[in-house]
């Protein structure tokens, strides 16, 4: 298929039942969702595969039109508006509440409604089972269609009241989908929804059931929105950013994924196309802290008994914490390609799975422990088990930190002492020593704080680059790394320190292209993988935060206010930003929103106190 066939990545909106998620672009197309769970394999995976992967798409036909997609405030149901000469039609996308129970029946509503006007739509159903791999039959009746594809099915009901608006000569199908042709008039509603693994058979759906899981749905997120306690200056992007991340957590666990998609390059005909349907150690733990700026110490808690029984596992079976598990906290993340896949835009290998999930990186453990100091500061007390869980991770790290490692962004190039490995060690070591000290817990703190006083030598001795007067990635090199930009939020360095001025000073000529940070420069320091990327949105909103902290706020006030301009027109980030402002990389992405909420808290903090 023609690379200009496929949407802009930032042309999508998001709905999720806190299980799984889909995302539909602005035309109304379904092309991205997985089924039981985040990452399970696709049904519709059409952002992949435009041809192989199946979509579910929901336009207007025979005439012209413009769409504009917006949420319905305060919540993550989607509105599609397509706007022409003749009327005024409506897609509203929704996913109800799948609730705290593992579950495979999922249900996707997709109500269309006319409110001005007359308007012709065109539905086109074409689900493809196992990203494309499996085959699948289609039973239709005017009633419904059932796709079943060998134990699983998928059930599309239509919408509407009880005289028939369609009948058999609207309708076209085959072996592979479902096809038909509908005009609605001002005030009427249809639509479909779609349901997994339903124990009923295909059955219409009256409108007036449509509006009560519509309803249901809006007051549940409301409810949970309610619960926020921000109201600084960026609330409505600050809301919409802790939305997006509670879609993205697994109820039934507590796992927070990186993001609902995989294989989206972070360069278009690049091969760093990576899957993101996990949850990394590292990004739950920082979001940690996002929550609870945010009030919401419920989700917060949630995460900490998905840690705590992650340590469990890793004790009961002798293997160090992994950096990434599936939602379920399951560690087998076996890496493959899927070769039929085209990739998005002609991006290849199109990789299910993650073989980072093997690496070491030292730095989740600072991440984790600074999450549960935080939780602690904030009233969320630890158990005994989560205390003895903490001693043991302190234990091994006191024997392992000293040692090569793969690093924070996963690079395959070989190990490396890596700078910010070594600084979220010192965190470790800093918040069990606190921890301990604040509630009298038993320890070996002697030990501790040895590691601690050596791993903070170590940083400031070898981590700073005596010629260039910088803080660098690793040992062996004089590159900078935007990974850096924590030492000042953690604690490590004061933000007025010299030492650290003259580092955020270098980062301001080599890493920052107007508002925007790149990670590395992986020409001067080769990753292991060909190519280049974008800039990366975390780091970006790191940068804010590095700016307040030191004193800039001007700058750094510019410099978030810059970076709202790059989100997509619903408020959402991908992992990067292209050199053309076009968001690439996997899609939303958590780290971009927790670090959105962590710099606008900050920067709201700092920016009160000045005033």
């Amino acid at each position: 298929m023609p690379v200009d066939s496929y949407p802009a990545v930032e042309s999508h909106g998001l709905i999720g039942d806190l299980q799984t998620a889909a995302l539909i672009t602005r035309d109304g197309t379904l092309d991205w969702f997985c089924a039981p769970r985040f990452d399970s394999p696709s049904i519709f995976g059409g952002l992949l595969d435009r041809e192989k992967g199946g979509h579910f798409q929901v336009s207007p036909c025979d005439v012209d039109y413009v769409s504009k997609q917006l949420y319905l405030p305060g919540t993550p149901i989607l509105i599609t508006r397509f706007l022409s000469a003749d009327g005024v039609g409506e897609v509203v996308d929704f996913m109800p509440v799948a609730g705290e129970v593992a579950t495979d029946r999922h249900c996707i509503v997709r109500m269309i409604r006319v409110v001005r006007g007359s308007m012709r739509f065109r539905m086109d159903c074409q689900p493809r089972f196992d990203y494309g791999r499996r085959p699948h039959t289609v039973d239709f009746t005017l009633n419904g269609i059932l796709f079943r594809s060998g134990d699983l099915h998928l059930t599309v009901n239509p919408v509407r009241r009880g005289q028939m608006l369609l009948d058999e000569r609207d309708f076209r199908y085959d072996e592979h989908g479902v096809t038909a042709i509908g005009v609605l008039h001002e005030g009427d509603t249809g639509g479909v929804v779609l349901h997994t693994q339903s124990p009923e058979p295909p059955r219409v759906v009256d409108p007036a059931e449509v509006t009560e899981m519509f309803e249901r749905t809006r007051d549940f997120w409301r409810r949970w929105l309610d619960g926020s306690r921000y109201t600084g200056r960026w609330r409505e992007m600050v809301e919409r950013s802790a939305m997006t991340l509670k879609l993205m957590t697994y109820a039934p666990t507590g796992g927070l994924i990186a993001a609902p998609t995989t294989g989206l390059p972070e360069r278009i005909g690049g091969v760093r196309n990576w899957d993101y349907r996990y949850t990394w150690v590292r990004d739950a733990s920082i979001s940690v802290h996002a929550l609870l700026c945010l009030g919401f110490t419920a989700e917060a808690r949630g995460y900490l008994d998905w840690l705590t029984q992650r340590v469990r596992d890793a004790e009961e079976s002798g293997h160090p914490l992994q950096i990434m598990y599936r939602v379920d906290g399951s560690r087998d993340l076996p890496e493959e390609t899927l070769p039929h896949l085209e990739g998005y835009r002609g991006s290849t290998p199109v990789r299910i799975g993650n073989a980072a999930a093997t690496q070491l990186q030292l730095d989740i453990y600072g991440e984790a422990l600074n999450c549960v100091y935080q939780a602690d500061s904030a009233g969320l007390r630890g158990s005994y088990e989560e205390w003895r869980n903490i001693t043991r991770v302190l234990d091994w790290l006191c024997d392992h930190w000293d040692q090569p490692e793969d690093g924070i962004w996963e690079t395959r190039g070989g190990r490396q002492d890596f700078t910010y490995g070594r600084l979220m060690s010192w965190v470790a070591f800093d918040r069990g020593i606190r921890l301990a000290g604040r509630h009298g817990r038993p320890a070996d703190t002697t030990r501790w704080v040895a590691a601690r006083d050596a791993a903070y030598e170590q940083v400031m001795s070898r981590g700073f680059h005596p010629g260039r007067r910088v803080f660098v990635q690793h040992y062996a090199t004089d590159v900078l790394d935007a990974s850096l930009l924590a030492m000042p939020a953690v604690g490590f360095v004061a933000p007025t320190d010299p030492m650290w001025q003259s580092t955020l000073r270098a980062m301001d000529e080599e890493l920052v292209s107007d508002s925007l940070v790149y990670r590395y420069d992986p020409v001067v320091s080769p990753d292991g993988l060909p190519g280049a990327e974008g800039t990366f949105t975390m780091c970006s909103f790191w940068y804010v935060q590095a700016l307040a902290e030191s004193g800039r706020l001007d700058d750094a006030r510019l410099t978030f206010d810059k970076m709202l301009t790059y989100s997509s027109d619903l408020g959402l980030y991908s992992e990067e930003i292209a050199p053309s402002g076009d968001q690439v990389g996997n899609f939303p992405q958590a780290f971009s929103h927790l670090s959105l909420i962590n710099a606008a808290t900050t920067l709201d903090r700092l920016l009160d106190a000045r005033r």
